[in-house]
């Protein structure tokens, strides 16, 4: 634990390289803690699960968090077909179980087609959006379904990367707000077998990349805040990055 006192006093963003298992909240109180900032905050939400890029906001850079929020995003992930969760991931309770038929590379890239663009989704029950001031995965946890309205979502690109069924890699960009989980699972309704999203890693937002983040062991091994303050964007450098 070290102090940290006006000379250290540090605003701007901390780009992190999540590891599976952990959450972002758990990044926040680990540099919260460890550096003695008193305000730490996240842009956006990355389930345990997946990996990958988790941007920090730090002090007077907690101003902008709604800003790097509205980003586009940069995900490659692993769509497992045959199976459809109720979470729409590995983690969740399985539906239904259906046979994969010998999809073609033809057949599984027109249905990814399928979500390019502009388009509506559902955003799943095992989510953190709320009802009434209750996150839907709390009701879910209760058995509880809740009607939820689809929300507009853009695709500005996408690749199919691997093809081994069940399993078929992938990369999307997107839109603030989307779900991979559910993308996944559109796409698995339509190839008519159902499935879910089995591996995820974040590797971009708006123009900040993974391979420029933090690795949790790395922020561990600091020995002063000093350390950390070479890994620090300051906010006129993310004002620059943002207007690119």
């Amino acid at each position: 634990m070290f102090m940290h006192t006006g000379e250290h006093a540090l605003d701007g963003i901390l780009m992190v390289d999540k590891p599976s298992g952990c959450t972002s909240h758990d990044l926040v109180d680990l540099v919260r803690r460890r550096f003695r900032f008193k305000k730490v905050g996240h842009c956006g939400t990355l389930d345990p699960l997946a990996t990958g890029l988790v941007i920090l906001t730090l002090e007077r850079g907690t101003k902008i968090q709604d800003l790097l929020m509205s980003e586009d995003k940069v995900y490659e992930g692993t769509l497992r077909l045959g199976i459809a969760t109720d979470s729409q991931d590995a983690d969740g309770k399985v539906l239904e179980e259906k046979p994969v038929p010998p999809l073609t590379a033809d057949q599984i890239g027109a249905a990814f087609a399928r979500f390019d663009g502009d388009f509506k989704q559902t955003p799943p029950m095992v989510s953190a959006l709320k009802k009434g001031g209750v996150p839907l995965y709390k009701l879910a946890r209760k058995g509880q379904v809740i009607e939820r309205e689809p929300r507009p979502v853009h695709v500005y690109r996408h690749e199919v990367r691997g093809i081994r069924l069940p399993d078929v890699d992938f990369m999307v960009e997107c839109s603030k707000g989307f779900y991979v989980r559910t993308y996944c699972h559109d796409i698995g309704e339509a190839l008519g077998c159902g499935g879910h999203l089995a591996a995820l890693r974040r590797t971009r937002s708006g123009n900040f990349d993974v391979a420029e983040a933090a690795t949790i062991d790395r922020i561990k091994e600091m020995e002063s805040i000093e350390e950390l303050r070479p890994h620090i964007v300051s906010l006129p450098e993310v004002s620059r990055r943002r207007r690119r």
